[in-house]
């Protein structure tokens, strides 16, 4: 099982492959500071 954030950690670095192509680096691509991420698994 993954570890928890807790408040003040940093957030891991993450490349994600986005579903129109491309990808998204986390956290190097946000805008903001303070940004909520959402993952949405699909249906099954």
């Amino acid at each position: 099982m993954a570890d928890k954030l807790n408040p003040g950690d940093t957030f891991p670095q993450l490349t994600l492959n986005l579903p129109a192509g491309g990808a998204l680096s986390l956290p190097d691509d946000l805008d903001s500071p303070l940004t909520v991420v959402l993952f949405y698994r699909g249906h099954w």
